[in-house]
């Protein structure tokens, strides 16, 4: 197939109606998927690697296909989807690594990696920073940040919903790091 039939190609929506046809088109993709992948990740062997777990969430998560939707772009989401999981696991595996390579008993160490006793104390300037932030977001800043509470947590705390709270907590980051840079 020519390359600009190829493009053209890749644009047009695949639609699946039902089970069967899905995995027909699943089938179908696979070539474009492998080519993706390949782009990717540069390694034939990973990008295969990719392509098989792509397919494999695609069928085991079928039920969250939208019957009558693009197919095309639902797979192609999963596989970038992949890709970021393993990139991820492979930056975690090289920090884990280093820290083993410096420390070889690093694992058998539980307190370098337990949680302070203590609260967070920020400097003099990123506290000023911080009490000048409106209360709505300091307030959602130092229940997740400083007081380690997950958003669901800090949401249940300030009779808000958990949007807000990712919202606020968003928000006020992006301000207190302005401001911050601001004073530096």
């Amino acid at each position: 197939m020519p390359l600009h039939s190829y493009a053209r190609a890749a644009h047009t929506p695949v639609v699946a109606t039902d089970f069967a046809s899905l995995k027909v088109e699943l089938i179908e993709l696979v070539p474009e998927l492998r080519g993706r992948a390949r782009r990717l990740s540069r390694d034939a062997t990973l990008a295969e690697d990719i392509v098989q777990d792509t397919v494999e969430r695609a069928l085991r998560f079928v039920a969250q296909y939208q019957r009558g939707t693009n197919l095309r772009a639902w797979v192609h989401q999963i596989l970038f989807s992949v890709f970021i999981t393993r990139c991820r696991r492979s930056r975690r595996e090289r920090n884990a690594l280093r820290a083993l390579s410096a420390d070889p008993f690093a694992w058998t160490t539980p307190t370098r990696f337990a949680r302070p006793e203590t609260g967070v104390s920020l400097s003099p300037t990123a506290q000023s920073k911080f009490d000048g932030l409106p209360e709505s977001f300091r307030m959602v800043l130092k229940l997740v940040d400083l007081d380690e509470l997950t958003y669901r947590e800090a949401a249940t705390a300030l009779g808000v919903p958990l949007g807000t709270v990712m919202s606020r907590l968003h928000r006020g980051r992006k301000m207190l790091a302005s401001q911050l840079a601001e004073a530096a």
